[in-house]
């Protein structure tokens, strides 16, 4: 028996497609399992790109201090008064899901705030379109968006190569997952 379950339901997440809707932003109060904390020197600025290009809202905020930043449930982020920030973007980013629908949207969006902050969009080799922002903090996020599913697709060999196939796909849907 397999110690995974299907729990998509605590997910805000839809499935992919073409049809598929973002949900609202959440506004709830909630214990935070998980949130990013970005270090800015300019919160004003940072708050402008935040939500004026990747969608942000502004929670609550400790003015000159904290700024409480979020999309969906469980998308957190936490940007933080600092001396200075790096000079270039690190080589670790975090990841945020979007839904088809908004890439273009994102990408738009931040290219109006700051032209040279977005690369891509790209499509990945394990079934999504990601668009790369390096933000005014130099944090660099990805808005990551799920493809539908073509079981004829590379991207369906590339995950069965790697033993992840859909429900329903060569095995019955209680068989374990690799």
């Amino acid at each position: 028996m397999s110690d995974h379950y299907n729990a998509f339901e605590i997910s805000p997440v839809p499935a992919p497609g073409p049809e598929a809707v973002a949900p609202e932003p959440f506004r709830g109060i909630y214990g935070m399992p998980a949130f990013v904390t970005i270090p800015t020197n300019d919160l004003a600025a940072s708050v402008d790109f935040w939500v004026r290009g990747l969608g942000f809202f502004e929670l609550f905020s400790i003015p000159g201090t904290l700024v409480h930043l979020r999309r969906w449930a469980f998308q957190d982020v936490l940007l933080v008064s600092a001396a200075s920030v790096p000079a270039q973007a690190p080589a670790m980013s975090v990841s945020f899901a979007c839904v088809l629908s908004q890439v273009d949207s994102v990408v738009e969006a931040c290219r109006a705030v700051n032209p040279d902050s977005v690369d891509g969009p790209r499509d990945t080799p394990w079934n999504t379109r990601d668009v790369e922002v390096i933000t005014p903090e130099k944090a660099r996020i990805v808005f990551t968006a799920a493809k539908p599913f073509d079981p004829a697709s590379q991207e369906a060999r590339n995950l069965e190569a790697i033993g992840i196939t859909p429900p329903g796909v060569g095995r019955d849907d209680s068989a374990e997952h690799a």
